[in-house]
């Protein structure tokens, strides 16, 4: 485990030297036909792109995604956003220490206490075919792979544990929800909200960057999770037609939209429940995690975000009181 400042710490016109991982790696070239090493560079904090102009025929076979590389250089500002100018950028070596594991960020909830947790709402579904469906899935690998995943490659929960922080936020908002309209089917959305991400296992890669698997490519997560489930199904003895209907429209329909990718619209109490409770997790962690990755650039404001159409305000309290 290496010890060093973080990405985020740094404000801009900071010099560094820090053990960075290549999240991406591709070769560019200026208007004027230079060419030049387009980075994207992140440790646990963040990420922030990087350009090498010198040498880059010589280091673009070495320096590729997943590599762990030192580099000197300054965060500078660049159409509003910071990023890195490196100055000197070569390979970690193997006397050094640092794994790939020092770069993967981090869920902040203690891990313990979201298995609790995990493990508490499990035992809390009363339908015994639901409850058999939870217990079969959440087995062995299966587990494992869901207690590490993050729940995305860049957007929310973007981190090892994420997919387990994500469902336990959906899942205590579902509660809420169910507490205010008690004719919702609380077993019918938890278990709906436990599975409903349950692709992202395989969808994802999370070993040395986040990225999709081909399989993801190929199937993604919604359909990946539905398969899933219909397996399990199948080998519960006299599950409900209806039932088993009902738990594969919520995944299918939990991102709400067609255009968003869902193969189905919400059409039941419990799919509009899941599907709010997705997006309002989702995106309260996505706008939190841009607010935290630009309080130090300047300005009051983060850099443009495609995924949400907007800047986001940055308040005084979180950034630099003198802006």
């Amino acid at each position: 485990m290496i010890e060093q400042k973080e990405l985020n710490e740094f404000s801009i016109g900071d010099e560094f030297s820090l053990f960075l991982i290549v999240n991406r790696s591709q070769i560019k070239y200026a208007k004027n036909g230079r060419a030049y090493l387009d980075l994207e560079l992140r440790d646990k904090s963040a990420s922030l792109p990087a350009k090498v102009w010198e040498k880059v025929e010589e280091i673009s076979d070495k320096i590729k995604d997943g590599v762990i590389v030192k580099v000197a250089g300054q965060i500078e500002e660049f159409n509003n956003s910071p990023q890195i100018k490196v100055d000197k950028i070569r390979l970690a070596q193997a006397n050094e220490n640092v794994t790939p594991e020092d770069f993967l960020p981090k869920s902040r909830r203690p891990l313990k206490e979201m298995i609790d947790e995990f493990e508490n709402i499990v035992a809390s579904i009363q339908n015994p075919f639901i409850s058999k469906l939870a217990r079969t899935i959440f087995f062995g690998s299966n587990l494992n792979k869901y207690m590490r995943a993050p729940a995305g490659k860049a957007w929310h929960h973007a981190y090892i544990h994420g997919l387990l922080e994500h469902t336990l936020e959906i899942i205590r908002i579902c509660d809420l929800m169910c507490n205010i309209h008690p004719e919702v089917n609380r077993d019918l959305l938890i278990c709906g909200a436990l599975l409903h991400d349950f692709g992202k296992t395989d969808e994802l890669t999370y070993e040395t960057v986040f990225d999709y698997s081909d399989k993801g490519k190929l199937i993604g997560h919604i359909v990946m999770s539905a398969i899933e489930v219909e397996k399990a199904i199948s080998s519960i003895p006299n599950f409900p037609k209806d039932l088993k209907n009902q738990l594969i429209h919520l995944i299918l329909s939990h991102q709400g939209k067609l255009e968003f990718a869902s193969p189905v619209e919400p059409k039941t109490l419990e799919a509009i429940v899941l599907y709010q409770a997705d997006e309002l997790s989702a995106k309260t962690n996505a706008y939190k995690s841009a607010i935290e990755a630009d309080k130090n650039k300047s300005g009051n404001w983060t850099r443009f975000l495609t995924l949400a159409n907007t800047s986001l305000y940055i308040p005084i309290e979180n950034g630099n009181n003198n802006k």
